[in-house]
């Protein structure tokens, strides 16, 4: 049981939250994440990164997405609701050393698990130069977070509305390009964007380190969903991960794995909204009786 503490819209279904969890806050490190459920008899059980922690509050904070039921049922919660079911932290944590110059790359809601990797990278001694991006103004998170770690901010959006109009790729390009040139990447996105990114790194030979975490299901190992493929070997996200060498890793598969169910889900969701939508007028109804 995790009680919600706070509860802030960032932007178009995007929201954030600091959770109860006293013991997840003080075991935590960057890139672990954890499971929740939202109704223990019924509900599905979902992975979220922990995108930061406070350890005398005693709470850890999510930030996520609306794309489906459970996390549409989430965002409907608030302050002072129960989370019934709370788990971690899970995954492997990030290798945090001091490698020198580091370029942490966060795309839309990634930028999210990028924070705690860059709050770790910083206080490891690092250099650390920040390229955040989002489609519009509108759906750029954490920007003030991120500006107190890094020594160089780079804002893009795809149409200009905020910062450079640019992809993440192109100042990722330029970077690689400087003498001298970074010492590692870490990326956190859409897959398309991290595939870019690993792409845009690879002729310059400079490790870049992706987190898979969207591919994620029951955040065990159990159900298989979250198989990809690294180098020649099967890995699963939950266990083997979240992050691997994104040099390495079959993007194009992945993608292909996360788009398989989608159309489920989306019927799924609809149903849900559909149900939601005739509770309402029901109660609408019964008021005016």
């Amino acid at each position: 049981m995790s009680k919600i503490i706070y509860k802030e819209k960032l932007s178009d279904n995007v929201y954030k939250m600091r959770l109860e969890a006293p013991l997840i806050a003080t075991e935590r490190k960057a890139g672990q994440f954890i499971i929740l459920q939202v109704d223990e008899d019924y509900g599905e059980r979902i992975p979220l990164t922990i995108a930061d922690a406070d350890t005398e509050e005693g709470s850890i904070t999510i930030i996520f997405q609306v794309v489906g039921l459970t996390t549409d049922e989430l965002s409907r919660m608030n302050v002072g609701d129960d989370i019934p079911v709370l788990v971690g932290p899970l995954g492997n944590p990030t290798n945090i050393e001091n490698f020198g110059t580091v370029v942490c790359v966060g795309g839309g809601i990634g930028v999210a698990p990028m924070h705690p990797i860059a709050q770790a990278l910083k206080a490891a001694g690092n250099k650390v130069i920040i390229i955040m991006g989002a489609r519009n103004k509108e759906l750029l998170i954490m920007e003030d977070e991120m500006e107190k770690i890094a020594d160089e901010l780079i804002v893009v959006t795809d149409d200009g509305s905020y910062g450079r109009k640019a992809l993440v790729t192109e100042p990722l390009k330029e970077l690689c390009e400087k003498e001298p040139k970074p010492n590692i990447v870490f990326a956190i996105g859409p897959p398309i964007m991290m595939k870019f990114c690993a792409l845009t790194t690879k002729p310059y030979n400079i490790y870049t380190e992706v987190s898979l975490n969207t591919i994620m299901v029951d955040g065990t190992g159990m159900c298989g969903g979250c198989r990809v493929n690294v180098g020649n070997q099967v890995k699963f996200v939950c266990v083997d991960g979240p992050e691997f060498d994104g040099h390495l890793v079959d993007f194009d598969n992945m993608m292909a794995r996360l788009s398989e169910f989608k159309d489920i889900e989306k019927e799924k969701y609809q149903c849900y909204i559909d149900l939601m939508a005739e509770a309402k007028i029901a109660e609408n109804e019964s008021k005016e009786d």
